[in-house]
């Protein structure tokens, strides 16, 4: 009996050991950490779930960036920082660095959370349950227009839950898990969206990391895996069906952070109710981070010159992500191995956009296609992914895009293969360097010819604009149409067949022999015969190819040669 009650004792102190009374500065600084790293593996998760209010599936994206802020002004604090020091640099790097809606609002719940917190010491159970409260209510009063069934659900859920069991700090943080967690389940019922999609809400699935994270920190309580994101089947409908609400039709992502006198924010706030929707601002004593989703971007950010001083703007074009994340999303450009016939001495590997491209990089010699482009930059796995699938023991990576480049660089350190990089910045640059390919030459041979062959060619673009600009070509306003070449914009049109000529008339010289056209979504049979005819008038001398490609966004690619 004696070695019974000893036992016992033992176990109670190991427990009283493992499972802390209150919270600490350092383990408040854990909780965020593992938190960045559960968003980080749940990143494409949450992108996948996103469908409200439009499907522009960046909401992991935007709560990994807010939280990896954080992360980053906690970095330089000491081990043994106070809780004073931890809580403002939790405030300060969520409100600098918070991305979109989501990011927004997380940021405002963190900032919350640690509000009331002791500048020293450690966090009662009582007082986490208060700070959680305030976080669900500084959360809602920064959004202007409340929906139920997103993250301002979960976060209230999670409150009641720690209110209910505020015995012991295990207690506490489970309780406030746990009724999250169904909370979450129940987005469904409250947006019909989510029910039609066969999802449930994606902010509401980041934000419930933070607690799976908490609770690993207070309670040793194991973390979730996250799923392949290709096992997320989200049931997206078509453009024609009609639609739940109209905030999915505001095309713009308007961002910015405001200096302001926080007596005139109240007016600002009225001013952006009329001007869009999925409006969120969250700041004080001076500096706030405003968000909204907008028609208007010019009056979205004059609003701010009435109240005080815009900075770092950032405008996103919802309509381009929503066509580029669907075209990843059911895009079906890798061949099944037993269509690839026996692996080439050196493969290629392409990044491209369009089924038309995808059909070009092929018949190339392309073996293995990663579906991605400008605002869907594939991920540093899913070009490993690729790499491996060709079953060559040398790979050519070929990015196509200088934001998806950085990337494709590390990918020789994690496989076994030899990985070259050709640094094309374009699709028509993979087009000519896929012109010098050699299968049964190494791969640095491969890459010094195919990277030589891709700096012959010029590459140049038309697209419309999204947002107001003054250019080195004139100023620009939204719905111009814009011919890009390297350096910039070079022609503004309100046509597409005005644009295209214009840039092709300020880069053609009389060295250039050959000019191909990848005609994208937007292209037409009357708009190509424009541009082919005026190519023939003014530089008779230089020989045209067309091709289809289908890539959205950019209705005309052009390879000047």
């Amino acid at each position: 009996m004696a070695a019974t009650g000893l036992n016992r004792r033992s176990i109670v102190a190991s427990l009283a050991m493992t499972s802390p009374l209150t919270l600490s500065a350092r383990e408040l600084r854990s909780t965020i950490a593992t938190y960045a790293e559960l968003l980080r593996s749940h990143k494409e998760v949450i992108n996948r779930l996103n469908v409200y209010p439009v499907p522009d599936g960046d909401t992991g994206t935007n709560m990994t960036l807010t939280i990896e802020s954080v992360a980053a002004e906690l970095g330089p604090l000491a081990d043994d920082a106070e809780m004073a020091d931890v809580c403002r640099a939790i405030a300060h790097g969520s409100l600098m660095g918070a991305r979109g809606n989501s990011g927004v609002i997380l940021s405002q719940m963190l900032r919350g959370l640690v509000a009331k917190f002791p500048p020293k010491g450690e966090v009662s159970p009582d007082l986490l349950a208060e700070s959680l409260e305030n976080a669900d209510v500084l959360a809602r009063q920064a959004v202007v227009r409340i929906v139920e069934g997103t993250m301002l659900s979960i976060a209230r859920a999670a409150a009641e839950g720690a209110r209910a069991h505020r015995g012991t700090l295990t207690e506490l943080v489970r309780s406030a898990r746990d009724r999250a967690r169904e909370a979450l389940a129940f987005t469904p019922e409250q947006l019909p969206v989510l029910k039609q999609a066969g999802v449930v809400d994606s902010g509401g699935t980041g934000l419930l990391l933070l607690f799976d994270a908490l609770c690993n920190v207070v309670a040793d309580d194991p973390l979730p895996v996250a799923p392949s994101a290709d096992s997320i089947d989200v049931r997206v409908h078509e453009e024609n069906e009609v639609r739940e609400t109209s905030i999915a039709d505001l095309r713009y992502e308007v961002m910015y952070l405001l200096d302001a006198d926080d007596a005139k924010i109240l007016g600002f706030r009225e001013v952006w109710s009329g001007l869009g929707d999925s409006i969120v601002i969250v700041g004080g004593d001076g500096l706030y981070n405003c968000h909204i989703h907008t028609d208007n971007i010019g009056a979205a950010v004059e609003a701010a010159l009435d109240a005080g001083r815009p900075r770092d703007i950032r405008v996103t074009d919802l309509t381009e992500q929503v066509i580029e994340e669907r075209w990843v999303r059911e895009g079906s450009a890798d061949q099944p191995a037993a269509e690839l016939g026996p692996p080439p001495p050196t493969a290629v590997v392409a990044v491209v956009v369009g089924e038309g491209v995808g059909r070009i990089f092929r018949s190339l010699g392309v073996r293995v296609l990663v579906n991605g482009g400008q605002s869907m930059n594939p991920s540093t796995a899913d070009l490993v992914a690729a790499v491996e699938a060709t079953g060559s023991p040398q790979v050519v990576l070929l990015p196509n895009n200088k934001n998806i480049r950085p990337v494709a660089e590390q990918v020789n350190d994690l496989v076994d293969q030899t990985v070259t990089v050709v640094a094309t910045n374009s699709i028509v640059e993979g087009f000519a360097a896929l012109l010098e390919y050699d299968p049964d030459a190494t791969a640095e041979v491969n890459q010094k010819e195919m990277s030589a062959s891709a700096c012959n060619v010029l590459a140049a673009e038309v697209t419309q604009a999204v947002r107001d600009t003054s250019t080195d070509a004139g100023e620009v306003r939204v719905g111009d149409w814009i011919g890009l070449s390297a350096k910039g914009v070079r022609s503004i049109a309100d046509s597409i067949a005005g644009a295209s000529n214009r840039l092709l008339g300020e880069l053609i010289t009389p060295e250039h022999e050959l000019l191909t056209i990848i005609e994208g979504e937007g292209s037409s049979p009357a708009n190509t015969r424009r541009i082919t005819e005026f190519l023939s008038d003014e530089y008779p001398g230089v020989a045209v190819e067309v091709h289809h490609g289908g890539q959205p966004l950019y209705p005309y690619y052009f390879g000047i040669e």
